[in-house]
């Protein structure tokens, strides 16, 4: 089917725009809300982590899945359907009374934006003519990464200055939208439907085997990880299922996730490269908001102004990145990208606590060069050479892994921050005593300024507490910066021909 164009490819790519960019925007929009939400839904704060906990269950269950759904109902078909669910979940959310409520349709609503993400892709991909395909990856990747960046600020300011239902509300025109362009623009271009028998075995051990270990990830730190008898338990389950998950699908001749991919040495070293990726960069996202609102006394929202920068320059860079793909070896540009990310890392670990708002601004802002070229690159790279029917397999399968590892990246760069705080305070602290000439003339300075004794000894241990946690935070970036170079390195492995997709091959 000839690709489509004018004002109608600009109004579709509009369309599933909108679509995803809501879908990635409900990762994040609700974070800053979960004190709101609990408080009004009357129930702790951390019972309120469910509404986050819920949909990222569901939705990892269900992306992998997404090359399965749209072979067996139709990419066009599904995309539409889900997006149509996402938006009545939607108001279903902001409607919830109380906090079962609120869960059980955060589930219905993670389990439909599943399949959204790589269809979006797909969708693009197959409808682009040939010589912009590198600019419909751009496109997505643009919106893509500017989702997560706005949905702290918009969620906080609309909770704040509104009331928590409407961080919902707002997808409704927009899901509106999307569903009636998306549908009147390419009903009519419907993928091939192939009547796929259902791997139940397959499915169970997936919804068991993601399921518990996307629980182990988000509720660890709040459970103290091994001390904990339920994360065990978890963790034990996720390896047996998971392990007898891989063996069957690779054995099964209908299997509900396509794991042959992994026979494909780009889309092996793009999900790779994408995966761990996002592992390093949702590890920092996390510290330096936190390392600023629990040590350098910012607010939600200053923490969120601060780091908003980011998001600036990939919506300027990505659709340029995206037009020169097709003249340029992506991995160049994605060379260009890891550097960005690395030489950040490297600044940011420089940083000491009288670094001011600007700073710390200015390093994010040239952070988001880094997000552009990493991001889009790497897509194209994992999508090279493979034909249009199996691009929502392998963009379900990549994103399920690239949001595992930002699940696995805020998990570990948390527990490894504390871990590192302690190492450095226990240092730090053996110098605090009476007879270091230092702590005498810092207590007597305190003293003079009208500070008891006590007082002062105490100031000044809050002072050695704030440099480890200053440290703490010095050692997650340094670790960042060289795995970022790392990668570098890593990227070159793939092979050229980078093309966005291939010619379809037959369905059986």
């Amino acid at each position: 089917m000839a690709p489509i164009k004018g004002i109608q490819l600009f109004l579709m790519t509009i369309a599933v725009s909108l679509g995803i960019f809501m879908n990635v925007l409900d990762t994040s929009i609700a974070n800053v809300a979960i004190p709101t939400i609990a408080g009004n839904l009357g129930v702790s704060a951390n019972d309120g982590t469910w509404i986050i906990t819920s949909f990222a269950v569901s939705m990892a269950i269900v992306l992998p899945l997404s090359g399965w759904l749209s072979r067996r109902f139709g990419e066009v078909r599904l995309f539409v359907f889900s997006t149509a669910l996402f938006t009545i979940a939607s108001i279903l959310c902001g409607l919830s009374t109380n906090l079962e409520m609120l869960v059980f349709f955060r589930v219905i609503q993670g389990a439909v934006a599943g399949p959204m993400i790589p269809l979006s892709q797909s969708l693009l991909l197959a409808n682009y003519p040939p010589e912009k395909k590198g600019l419909a990856t751009g496109l997505w990747a643009m919106v893509a990464v500017a989702g997560p960046v706005f949905g702290p600020i918009l969620g906080g300011y609309i909770t704040d200055d509104y009331s928590w239902p409407w961080i919902f509300y707002i997808n409704v025109p927009v899901g509106i939208f999307s569903v009636y362009v998306t549908w009147k623009l390419l009903g009519k271009r419907e993928t091939e439907i192939a009547k796929l028998p259902i791997d139940f075995i397959g499915l169970i051990l997936l919804a068991v085997g993601v399921g518990c270990l996307q629980v182990l990830l988000d509720q660890g730190q709040d459970l103290d990880w091994y001390s904990s008898s339920l994360i065990t338990t978890l963790t034990i389950i996720s390896v047996i299922t998971l392990t007898f998950f891989i063996i069957w699908e690779l054995n099964e001749k209908y299997p509900i996730v396509d794991l042959t991919l992994f026979k494909i040495r780009n889309f092996t070293i793009g999900t790779i490269a994408i995966s761990l990726g996002y592992t390093i960069y949702f590890g920092s996202v996390v510290i330096l908001p936190l390392w600023l609102q629990t040590e350098q006394n910012y607010t939600a929202t200053w923490a969120g102004l601060v780091t908003a920068p980011l998001g600036i320059l990939p919506m300027i860079l990505s659709p340029f990145i995206g037009r020169i793909l097709n003249k340029v070896d992506p991995r160049s540009i994605a060379s260009i990208g890891f550097l960005v990310f690395a030489v950040c890392s490297f600044w940011i670990a420089g940083f000491n606590t009288d670094i001011d708002f600007n700073h710390i601004a200015l390093v994010r802002f040239i952070q988001g060069i880094g997000a552009p070229c990493f991001f889009i690159t790497t897509v194209m790279i994992l999508l090279s050479g493979l034909p249009n029917n199996r691009i929502a397999s392998a963009a379900g399968l990549s994103n399920f892994l690239r949001i595992l590892g930002g699940s696995f990246g805020t998990s570990i760069s948390v527990n490894l921050w504390t871990s590192r705080e302690a190492v450095h305070q226990s240092k730090l602290v053996e110098n605090l005593t009476t007879y270091n000439p230092h702590i005498q003339q810092a207590t007597q300075q305190l003293q003079n300024l009208g500070f008891g004794h006590q007082a002062a000894y105490a100031q000044i241990t809050n002072v050695l507490v704030n440099q480890a946690y200053m440290l703490a935070t010095a050692d997650i970036f340094w670790i960042s910066g060289f795995l970022f170079f790392g990668l570098l390195i890593f990227i070159w492995f793939a092979r050229p021909p980078f093309l966005a997709s291939a010619p379809k091959e037959p369905v059986h």
